[in-house]
Order: C-alpha cells, then sequence, then structure tokens
C-alpha cells in the first residue's frame, strides 16, 4: 500500500546520467521558480497603492472643504464669532416631563434651530428601587450621570423629570448633529455636579465624540491664540467642552474660569439688573492676557424663566444691553455666547435673540 501511495505522487527527477553541473542548474533554475511564484502570489494579494488619482482625488476633496469653510466662516477666529446659546437646554417641553422649562423644544430642535451653545447640569443619580416601586416600573433607571435641575430624587417635574435625561444620550445627540452638518460647531456648558470619572465614563459612551473634540493644548491656544473657526471645521474640532470643575482637562473638559470671562448670570426677579458685573471677582470682563483672549460668555435670563419675561427681555432690551452695558464692560468686544431662556421668543421689536448674534456676526 505504501508502495502505490509513493508511486502514485507526482515526483520531479533528475536523471542520474546527467553531468553534477547540469544537475546543480537545474536545481537552481526549479528554486527560482518556485520564488517566483511566491512573489507573484504575495504582490497578488497585497492591496493596491493609492493611485495618483485616488490622492487627486482626495486632495481635491479636502481643498473643498477648507473653501466651504472659509466660506461659511471667513476668517473669523473663535474669539471673534458670536454663538446663540440655549440657558438650560435639557429643561424643555419635549425632551421629558418638565414642570417649569427653560426652552420649549428638545435639544435636536434647538440646534436645529440654530442654537450652537448649550449649557447642561450634570449630576449622579444612583439607582432607587424605592423609587422603582413607588413609580409602578417608570421609573427604575440605572446608576449613571443624568440632566437634573438639582437632586435628582427630589422633586419630580421640577429638579429631575420622567423620562430621565441621560448625559451620554443628550451629547450623542450633540455629535450626531455634528456629524450631518459638517460646517457647524457646537459648545457645551456644563454646571457640573460629579466627579471626572464618572463624566469620563459618560463620555466614552458617546460614538464619534473623540474625534470632535477640540482640545486647546493640542491647539496652543495659550500661546497663539484662539484659532479661526474655518481652521477648526476643516480639522474636523468643531465640539468644544467647558465646565466649572477644574479637575477634568485631561479629559479635554476645559474648566470655564481658565478660559473664559462670564458676566453674573441673573437679570434680577424683575429683569431690571441690566448692568454687566463679572462673575467672578478676579476675573474681569475686561481682562487682558498676553497673546491670548478669553471667550466671553454673555448670560440674560431672570431667576425664575417664564414665557411672558423671556419674552420682554429677548428683543430691544438684549440688543441694547449688549450694546451699552456689556460691550463696555468687556473692553469694546462682543459677546462670544449669548444666552438667553426661550431662543425663539422676542418682544415684537423685530429683534430676536438669532437675528441680534447674526447681526453681531456680521459686523466687521
Amino acid at each position: 500500500m505504501t508502495d502505490m501511495d509513493m508511486a502514485s505522487r507526482p515526483r520531479v527527477r533528475l536523471r542520474a546520467g546527467l553531468p553534477r553541473r547540469t544537475r546543480r542548474h537545474a536545481l537552481v533554475c526549479l528554486l527560482l521558480l518556485a520564488l517566483l511564484g511566491t512573489a507573484t502570489t504575495a504582490a497578488a494579494s497585497a492591496p493596491a497603492a493609492a493611485t495618483p488619482s485616488a490622492t487627486a482625488a482626495a486632495t481635491t476633496a479636502d481643498s473643498r472643504s477648507a473653501e466651504a469653510a472659509a466660506a461659511r466662516w471667513g476668517d473669523r477666529r473663535l474669539d471673534e464669532a458670536t454663538f446663540l446659546t440655549a440657558h438650560n437646554a435639557f429643561t424643555n417641553y419635549e425632551d421629558s416631563r418638565w414642570s417649569s422649562v427653560n426652552q420649549a423644544e428638545s435639544v435636536r430642535s434647538q440646534l436645529a434651530a440654530g442654537v450652537r451653545g448649550l449649557s447642561l447640569d450634570t449630576h449622579w443619580y444612583e439607582r432607587s428601587n424605592w423609587l422603582c416601586v413607588i413609580s409602578f416600573g417608570s421609573d427604575c433607571y440605572p446608576s449613571d450621570v443624568y440632566l437634573c435641575h438639582g437632586d435628582c430624587k427630589t422633586f419630580a417635574g421640577a429638579t429631575y423629570a420622567l423620562p430621565r435625561q441621560s448625559f451620554h444620550g443628550t451629547m450623542q445627540t450633540v455629535v450626531d448633529f455634528l456629524a450631518a452638518h459638517p460646517q457647524e460647531v457646537v459648545t457645551v456648558f456644563l454646571e457640573d455636579y460629579v466627579s471626572a470619572e464618572q463624566l469620563r465614563s459618560s463620555l466614552a459612551r458617546v460614538n464619534g465624540l473623540s474625534p470632535l473634540l477640540f482640545r486647546p493644548d493640542e491647539w496652543g491656544v495659550r500661546r497663539h491664540g484662539w484659532p479661526k473657526v474655518a481652521d477648526l471645521v476643516t480639522a474636523g474640532k468643531r465640539l468644544l467642552i467647558f465646565s466649572d470643575r477644574s479637575d477634568r482637562e485631561h479629559l479635554g473638559v476645559m474648566y470655564d474660569r481658565s478660559w473664559t470671562v462670564s458676566n453674573y448670570w441673573s437679570l434680577g426677579d424683575l429683569g431690571n439688573d441690566l448692568a454687566c458685573v463679572s462673575r467672578w471677582s478676579d476675573v474681569p470682563l475686561d481682562r487682558q492676557e498676553p497673546g491670548f483672549r478669553r471667550l466671553f460668555t454673555m448670560s440674560h435670563h431672570r431667576n425664575v424663566p417664564t414665557v411672558l419675561t423671556a419674552a420682554l427681555d429677548n428683543g430691544a432690551k438684549l440688543r441694547n444691553r449688549i450694546a451699552e452695558q456689556c460691550r463696555p464692560a468687556a473692553g469694546g468686544r462682543d459677546p462670544n455666547f449669548v444666552s438667553v431662556d426661550f431662543h425663539r421668543l422676542s418682544d415684537g421689536s423685530g429683534h430676536t435673540p438669532a437675528s441680534i448674534v447674526a447681526e453681531l456676526d456680521a459686523s466687521p
């Protein structure tokens, strides 16, 4: 049986009667043929190198993206642009069942309407079996970072709302918007009540966030100033996150007191406190630093938001306050973020928060 198997296998033989030199040459030829076959197979399986036409196409696409960004944003640096900002963007009638709200529509709708700054309050919620039971199963949420306006267990509709709004879910909405609108830049301001690790864990679950996140240290902002908005768009770094906590800059979350100036947040109960004074006594609105200018966030809302008071505050009063109080207090510069309640409402003067921001952006 063994002899049959051996006899049936194809073999290459060199005749014993050939001269030794001839046999050696034949062996060398066979080895060369084998090596040539291996190289041919490897070349066929290797990925094709980028062709000149593919490289040219990629270069053209990059050039068009840069041209579109320049057409959209011009030469304005980030500290020369103004963005409409929604105060307490998460407390609205559409995302959850809030009884007291600062905005009328969902975060997704706010972004679609031109809002480019969102203020959010982050809190840690520890799962409560008791709340799960007394709510008949409607409040059985896992421990996580949620958007609450105070303690996440105290007053349903006032300090929290159902369905609970997770921070990472809202940030996913922001990232998805940016993916669908490649020329836009969004800034998130956090009133932050969670640990750095809790925030890190929540951000890590937002698909596509990391490539979009702008890190000022990587751009040398302290030495060179803020980049042009068009450069941020071309580079894909179109998401800025600020926090009122200082221990999370390693996450790409900027400490607002180090990077911004900000006025005191309230217009008062009657809406007549129009003076533009600094939120932080040691960081004046007109602060000067060599080679670097902080972003200016301007708050314009009352202690308690209502549709009526927002309509009274959001038109001519806002426009005049910027011109007569906040611009002079900030050393002659316009705000970069204009934060209001009920951003769509106005006083019928013909000026709305969106039109005022557009006017500021159009000015030289």
